[in-house]
């Protein structure tokens, strides 16, 4: 088969030498020995390249005669389109509307709520920590160079106001106890003379700075007594707790050496603590004493605590940019713990807003989209800004006007959509 079409593409070619030769003169000898050259070419190629050039050949036959029946054939037919109702517009702000008509979404899955315009609070984030109140907080330091003999209370350990915490032996408080004893036996003797009425005068001066040293140096009334009515003086001083509470830290171990100044021990309030929070700075403005603060933890998750800012810093934290509020935080129920991380939220005023449940809003990146129902089959996408009221409401600040200015307003518990019509 290959044979004969190469045969005819030959004898073609013959026959065609004539008409080539008339229409092109002045490039006859040129085509003829390039025609010769080719033939050439062919014949002293091997059998099987022979064979492979007859393929391509007849490739290129087919190749031709299939573009010219192409062009010969009209191919413009009419093609039948199904018109569509549904239709899809973009507009410049962003906004999509869509068009369904005859299509009923499931009413298990799509179900509608009212969406109105209501006052929300305005809440900006405040994270922060818990801390002891340091207004309730104690530090015990040694008031005379010592020795620690004994210690009553480690870390951890409740204490109530009076309870010994650690045992000194001090120098001082023993000269300042034989002194009270000498002032005090002195003025005795002196009371039943009533000659020596202004030596008495002195005797009492002097008691009553013994006693006032002893108290300096961390002895209490009962302790003062004591040592009034046995006559006696003890060889250690006992520091006492002056608040109820627990013993924070521990700075001195049984045997160490103590100077004046030293802390011994660090003690603290638990039921009473504080919140510390950071205000980023374009906030600042908003905030004043005595606003409203619920904040969470970790721990308690569904729990919500509530405090009032009473305290705000007048100068700004160079580290983190951010200004300090405290509030006090009542602990009477023992959940809450120092060092605590807390999320918080300062209320700062009242807003007109779209309440919608979280559902209802789809996030797409930083943005905040909404889609509300305008028709019995027309949906509007629209970008929506707000902030989450609690973990199940969305309040919708901007963009009310497209969802809530539309009449009737609807919005979905199950699925992103609201509806407005």
């Amino acid at each position: 088969m290959i044979d004969k079409i190469w045969s005819f593409l030959k004898r073609w070619f013959e026959k065609a030498k004539p008409i080539l030769h008339k229409g092109a003169e002045h490039g006859a000898h040129h085509a003829k020995a390039t025609a010769a050259g080719l033939a050439g070419l062919y014949w002293n190629l091997t059998p099987q390249n022979r064979h492979r050039v007859r393929l391509a050949a007849f490739a290129f036959a087919i190749l031709s005669v299939g573009i010219v029946v192409g062009r010969l054939t009209n191919v413009n037919r009419a093609v039948k389109i199904e018109a569509s109702d549904k239709a899809l517009k973009v507009e410049k702000t962003g906004v999509l509307e869509l068009k369904l008509p005859g299509i009923n979404l499931n009413p298990e899955i799509y179900v509608f709520q009212a969406a109105e315009k209501v006052q929300v609070p305005v809440n900006i984030k405040v994270p922060g920590r818990l801390a002891f109140n340091a207004e309730k907080s104690k530090v015990l330091s040694a008031r005379a160079p010592g020795r620690v003999e004994r210690i009553y209370a480690f870390d951890g350990a409740l204490v109530e106001i009076g309870s010994p915490i650690v045992e000194l032996y001090s120098p001082e408080f023993l000269s300042a106890q034989q002194e009270y004893l000498l002032s005090s036996k002195t003025a005795k003797v002196l009371e039943t003379s009533k000659t020596m009425s202004d030596l008495l005068g002195d005797a009492r001066i002097t008691q009553q700075a013994a006693a006032n040293r002893m108290r300096n140096l961390g002895a209490g009334e009962g302790d003062i007594k004591s040592i009034e009515t046995s006559g006696k003086t003890t060889s250690n001083l006992i520091m006492r707790s002056p608040l109820k509470g627990v013993v924070v830290k521990r700075n001195v171990e049984p045997g160490s050496a103590v100077s004046s100044g030293d802390v011994i021990a660090t003690l603290a309030d638990p039921k009473h603590l504080w919140f510390l929070g950071n205000v980023v700075e374009q906030d600042f403005r908003m905030i004043k004493q005595r606003q409203k603060m619920t904040w969470r933890l970790e721990a308690y998750p569904e729990k919500e605590f509530v405090a009032y800012a009473n305290y705000i810093a007048p100068t700004i934290d160079p580290q983190t940019s951010a200004l300090l509020i405290r509030a006090d935080v009542d602990n009477t129920d023992d959940l809450l713990r120092p060092d605590m991380y807390a999320s918080g939220l300062l209320t700062t005023g009242q807003a007109d807003a779209v309440v919608v449940p979280q559902s209802a809003i789809v996030r797409v990146r930083e943005n905040r989209l909404a889609i509300i129902k305008i028709g019995p089959d027309t949906f509007r996408r629209v970008p929506v800004k707000g902030y989450d009221l609690n973990s199940k409401a969305f309040a919708i600040t901007e963009g009310v006007e497209q969802v809530a200015g539309l009449g009737r307003g609807r919005s979905i518990v199950k699925r992103p959509l609201c509806e407005a019509g």
